[in-house]
């Protein structure tokens, strides 16, 4: 399926991997994956627990090497670049394991994102308000709840931008409330024009929000489409959700 952009034009795709594998300990975590991620889209990357879908959200974000392919920001090859390289090529990363500053405070850990482009000309209050967190901004981050960490990760991701926003399992640790929040911010980020890429294990709450998914099972990219008719499709049932 090939994305469209506004007028029906081919959607521009600021992240690119292409036949990405990826070894750990001699074992082929990933085969030969591709994933694009268009402007203004929101692509799911969905699978049973040991699919690989965080190994390739590593791999994106420059925490693992590939043993062959190639990974695109932009149009430019940072297979080899850095996390922080990846990050000013227009990168946002929210990990599965915690990213917070825990020693810091809600306030300090904005601060420390200063000069990020997006919201760096409001205070940390309003920041902290996009986030539902402008309560607590003197609570440093090791007290917060599990919820509460994943908005101030996301909050932290998105002050700078980024052109693509790789998220692992975001709705993790969060109630309801936690969960339509993210979604919102979310899918707004895409709307404006930006990369989403997510991955996350409740299902329903991902597809609410995609406009792509795909299935990831041994290392592989199964199938692929329109998220609407993701559930249906016989090779998820088969070997996801049946």
């Amino acid at each position: 399926m090939t994305a469209k952009a506004a007028g029906g034009a081919p959607a521009e795709h600021p992240l690119r991997v292409l036949a990405a594998s990826v070894f750990l300990g001699g074992r082929q975590v990933l085969n030969r994956v591709d994933v694009t991620a268009p402007s203004g889209q929101v692509v799911g990357v969905l699978g049973p627990s040991g699919a690989g879908k965080t190994t390739l959200f590593r791999a994106i974000a420059g925490e693992l090497p590939l043993r062959s392919g190639s990974i695109h920001l932009g149009g430019r090859d940072v297979t080899r670049a850095a996390l922080w390289q990846r990050a000013r090529a227009g990168l946002g990363y929210v990990p599965q394991t915690p990213s917070v500053l825990f020693d810091l405070t809600v306030a300090d850990n904005i601060r420390t994102f200063e000069k990020a482009a997006l919201l760096a000309t409001l205070p940390p209050q309003e920041r902290a308000a996009v986030v539902e967190l402008d309560h607590r901004l003197d609570v440093r981050a090791r007290d917060l709840s599990g919820g509460e960490r994943r908005r101030l990760e996301l909050l932290r991701a998105l002050l700078p931008d980024p052109r693509v926003l790789v998220c692992d399992e975001p709705f993790a640790a969060g109630d309801p409330i936690h969960v339509r929040l993210l979604s919102r911010l979310l899918r707004e980020h895409a709307d404006r024009g930006r990369a989403v890429l997510l991955a996350d294990h409740r299902i329903a709450d991902a597809l609410a929000i995609c406009d792509v998914a795909l299935l990831l099972a041994d290392g592989e990219v199964k199938t692929h489409g329109v998220a609407g008719d993701f559930a249906d499709d016989p090779a998820v049932r088969d070997r996801y959700l049946g």
